[in-house]
């Protein structure tokens, strides 16, 4: 009888979450130090992190509309994948998140990790306040300026093609209708 080698095989996935816009520098540190201390205390590799920074959301995410992206790529077993989904869903500061495996088979060993590929970088916010719709303009009941600017251009009392022979030559026909001579 052979045994078979003692490596372990372990799985690769990726985890993207999504942050609310607002968050503190003191809370993505929390979050970041926490999802580390959840993968290494599960026996998983933490291999990359990225802040994909400030997002609009695709849609309304309990009433927010943008996001912070952060990319997490790490080996473990299937136990570390809700280990670290339980965690996020723990989170107040985290909107969203999801997980996908991407390969099967990998050997923790084989990978290599580079140390700024495991920095978490913080997003600052924005200088000035992000203009918010109001719900009236949300909904249409309001104008916007595009639509203002762009109705501006379509003056309904004037066509912009016509000369001004068209308009004398008008004014004799709506009198002749009239029963007016001149």
């Amino acid at each position: 009888m052979t045994r078979e080698s003692t490596v372990t095989r372990d799985r690769e996935y990726e985890t993207i979450f999504i942050l609310r816009s607002e968050i503190t520098k003191e809370s993505s540190e929390t979050i970041s130090t926490r999802i580390m201390d959840v993968v290494g205390r599960e026996g998983g590799k933490l291999t990359r992190i990225e802040s994909w920074g400030r997002r609009r959301l695709a849609y309304p995410v309990g009433k927010q509309k943008r996001g912070v992206y952060v990319y997490l790529k790490y080996i473990g077993r299937g136990g570390l994948v809700s280990e670290v989904e339980r965690n996020l869903r723990l989170l107040d500061d985290v909107i969203k998140y999801q997980t996908v495996k991407l390969n099967d088979e990998v050997t923790r060993e084989a990978v290599v990790v580079a140390a700024e590929d495991l920095k978490f970088e913080y997003i600052e916010p924005p200088a000035d306040a992000e203009v918010e719709e109001s719900r009236a303009r949300e909904l249409g009941l309001e104008e916007r300026d595009r639509d203002r600017d762009r109705d501006r251009d379509h003056d309904t009392r004037r066509d912009p093609y016509a000369d001004d022979a068209d308009e004398a030559g008008e004014e004799e026909v709506a009198a002749a209708n009239r029963g007016e001579d001149d």
